[in-house]
């Protein structure tokens, strides 16, 4: 597991910081122009890095799971705090992973020109989804850490 958890923590915190950026800069650029002249040119750079960090942390996590004999045991009917915890933090990390690609569909097909305001919205509201979930993933991921 050694391994495993190295990298499944620096791709954490290549998530969760870059998320963070992302949001400090949504929150201090509040000029239209400002935002047109930035998400452009940053937008598909920080989308990219962010999806390879996804992906490791979706290998990794699954290797940790896997490795520690947990894979069979989260299809099954056992409930301890450590399984329960686990099983919360995966299915917020789904929800993360839907919220995402809806983010970057949307990116991706109106990253030159308008967004209308129903793409506005599930844009906003997906990055917005994605930044609080990734908090409560933290969250887990110090319980699970505190427990074991």
């Amino acid at each position: 597991m050694g391994w495993a958890i190295h990298l499944h923590l620096v791709a954490a915190i290549a998530w969760i910081g870059g998320g963070f950026f992302m949001f400090m800069l949504g929150v201090s650029l509040r000029n239209k122009n400002d935002q047109d002249l930035v998400y452009p040119r940053i937008g598909p750079i920080y989308g990219y890095f962010e999806v390879g960090a996804l992906v490791i942390l979706i290998f990794s996590g699954y290797v940790m799971i896997s490795n520690n004999g947990l894979l069979q045991v989260l299809f099954s009917n056992i409930s301890n705090e450590v399984i329960d915890s686990l099983r919360i933090k995966l299915y917020i990390v789904l929800v993360i992973i839907v919220f995402t690609v809806i983010h970057m569909a949307i990116s991706l097909l109106t990253i030159h020109k308008e967004k209308t305001a129903l793409e506005k919205f599930f844009s906003r509201g997906s990055s917005m989804g994605i930044f609080i979930l990734n908090l409560v993933v933290l969250h887990y991921a110090m319980v699970l850490r505190d427990i074991l």
